[in-house]
């Protein structure tokens, strides 16, 4: 995994459904291209199979079951993701938790399989845990209370991020750090790869916009000016 990145969650918002889901998937391949930012996606899953083959952008699952195939009455094993072409799963979310024995079996089965996966953490300590015994691709940095709010937590909460990256690249320096929770433009885009984050991920900016695009495409050149300029700095 290779930074910086930009991850969209879809969640569950009316325009993560249908044709608005294939026009923001659509705007994000085109804005990809254009500047060299790796853009995920992570759709409702019941959107998942139809944005891999009528996209090339990377998608992922919204959460996934530590399951293999088997008598599983409402799961999603981690082997179907793989085989429908889910390119990762995105795990422990504040609006879907999981205990931390499940992350890490998560994590062990997509490492085998050969899936990413981007684990959310609301704290420092979590986030340390989780690079400890999971070793995800990625690990994003989301304090609960932001989500949703517009406040982004390269303002409200700096420490979270600068902590949370010290902590995180103290166990291992492979682990991609995002900076999520709030990140609503992208001056606060530009602030969270300023603290240390590797590439962010955002929702409602992007799913409630009225030009989803232009919004993509903004978050997306913040970012790599941002990335560019820091490792001039460097």
């Amino acid at each position: 995994m290779k930074p910086p990145l930009l991850v969209i969650n879809f969640k569950t918002y009316r325009t993560s459904f249908g044709s608005s889901a294939l026009e923001i998937a659509k705007a994000s391949e085109k804005v990809s291209r254009e500047t060299g930012v790796r853009i995920i996606l992570a759709p409702p899953l019941i959107e998942t199979s139809y944005l891999v083959r009528n996209t090339s952008i990377d998608i992922y699952a919204q959460h996934g079951d530590p399951l293999y195939y088997g008598a599983h009455t409402g799961h999603t094993p981690l082997e179907a993701l793989k085989d429908i072409g889910v390119k990762g799963v995105l795990v422990n979310h504040s609006e879907n938790p999981v205990e931390l024995r499940s992350i890490i079996r998560i994590s062990e089965i997509t490492r085998e399989i050969g899936i990413e996966t981007i684990i959310c953490s609301d704290s420092r300590g979590l986030a340390k845990m989780i690079a400890m015994y999971a070793k995800p691709n990625a690990i994003a940095l989301e304090p609960p209370e932001l989500i949703g709010t517009g406040i982004a937590v390269s303002k409200a909460k700096p420490e979270i991020i600068s902590e949370g990256v010290n902590a995180i690249k103290g166990v291992s320096k492979e682990i991609i750090v995002l900076a999520g929770a709030g990140i609503s433009t992208k001056d606060d885009a530009i602030k969270s790869i300023e603290l240390g984050a590797e590439g962010i991920l955002v929702s409602s900016a992007i799913m409630l916009s009225k030009d989803p695009g232009k919004t993509i495409f903004e978050f997306a050149d913040a970012i790599s000016r941002a990335w560019d300029s820091r490792q001039w700095s460097q």
